[in-house]
């Protein structure tokens, strides 16, 4: 739909420029990327795809042959050169599933450790503003022992910021942390994406946690790209297989425009604020106690829309969208389909099975409705 595919550059300027091959026995890696210079791309792909590979060529932990790598315009790899920074001269910070903090210094101390890494004191980031962005000012007297799994790895995040890096890199942060405390840790994510100026790798399995921080998603398959973008852009792909096997679904955009408190939903009015555009599509949730006017992320799964050709009556389903069938596309299961539909100012997907796909005599060009569960939208 018009306005809403847009390109890298008008995301953010060019911040990274990886061209890697490597070849090894059993995996092969050819991969050829220009990624923005600010928020989160997230690497998605099944296991043995590259995501980690592609991280170590990155921080140079790998040297693969026929490199070329350039961070804000510094190179540094360029084979055809000889040029090749080994890791402790790149401005890289690395925080994996483990922290790995120093168990004999306090959480000040550990953060210190990180700015001790950085030559100049003028080209450190602010202390002080790493741990308000963290949320870690009450722990900084406490030893690691002492931290929660969540509060660990705030921590070690922060130690990795304290350095001053020109890229972040992560590698499944939070895969060793129980749900609640993933949760807790997702809003201060979110804060470093929406308010730090630095470009950040994120390496994740979790289809949650893509879909709440990734501005610009790299899909990877046997060590090659399938497809790379902003996220709900590439998400709404179905040229490709579903970048999220059964999880396909699509990110939406919206403010939080009204609430029922009687029912204690609220609804999301579709559209791009910053750009003025609106597309009139209201969807209704589960209320989250955001609040009012604000911009939201929505994720509705393709499992949870169906398809009528008419508007349907009495239905137990809260969210019923005029839209137009664009795109169908086989579903890696031969039972099924995958439907993409064009609301205006955004896509749905629906997962079918081809028997209705059938029935219903779908066909590009269709005026349809959609109908979405309410319950199954997640903020």
């Amino acid at each position: 739909p018009e306005g809403f595919a847009h390109s890298a550059a008008a995301t953010a300027a060019e911040a990274l420029r990886a061209r890697f091959e490597w070849r090894r026995p059993g995996f092969e890696l050819d991969v050829d990327l220009t990624l923005p210079g600010r928020g989160i791309t997230a690497l998605w792909g099944p296991s043995g795809s590259g995501k980690t590979t592609f991280l170590r060529c990155v921080a140079g932990l790998a040297k693969p042959a026929n490199a070329y790598l350039s961070v804000r315009h510094t190179i540094w790899q360029n084979d055809s050169r000889g040029i090749f920074v080994p890791t402790h001269r790149r401005a890289i910070g690395m925080v994996f599933q483990e922290p790995s903090l120093f168990e004999h210094l306090d959480v000040g101390g550990n953060i210190v450790y990180g700015a001790k890494r950085v030559g100049r004191v003028a080209e450190r980031m602010p202390i002080d503003h790493v741990i308000d962005l963290l949320g870690i000012g009450a722990l900084l007297g406490r030893r690691p022992a002492d931290l929660s799994g969540g509060e660990r790895q705030r921590v070690a995040i922060a130690r990795a910021l304290a350095a001053a890096p020109e890229l972040l890199l992560m590698d499944e942060p939070l895969a060793a942390l129980d749900p609640a405390r993933r949760q807790e840790v997702l809003p201060f994510l979110e804060r470093l994406r929406d308010e730090l100026h630095i470009p950040m790798l994120y390496v994740s399995h979790s289809a949650d946690e893509v879909a709440r921080l990734a501005d610009t998603l790299v899909l990877l398959d046997r060590g090659k790209v399938l497809a790379s973008g902003p996220v709900a852009e590439t998400l709404s792909r179905i040229d490709v297989a579903p970048p999220l096997g059964e999880d396909a679904g699509v990110l939406l955009t919206g403010v939080l425009a009204a609430r029922d408190e009687r029912w204690q939903l609220s609804a999301v009015r579709l559209g791009q604020p910053a750009s003025g555009r609106h597309g009139g599509h209201v969807l209704w949730l589960r209320d989250s106690g955001v609040a009012l006017g604000a911009q939201v992320r929505v994720r509705v799964l393709a499992r949870d829309v169906s398809i009528a050709l008419k508007k349907p009556q009495a239905s137990s389903i809260q969210n019923l969208l005029p839209c137009t069938v664009d795109a169908i596309a086989d579903d890696p299961h031969p039972a099924q389909a995958l439907v993409r539909l064009d609301l205006g100012n955004a896509w749905l997907l629906a997962r079918l099975t081809r028997r209705a796909v059938h029935m219903l005599g779908l066909a590009p060009g269709m005026t349809v409705w959609a109908q979405v569960k309410s319950a199954a939208i997640a903020v």
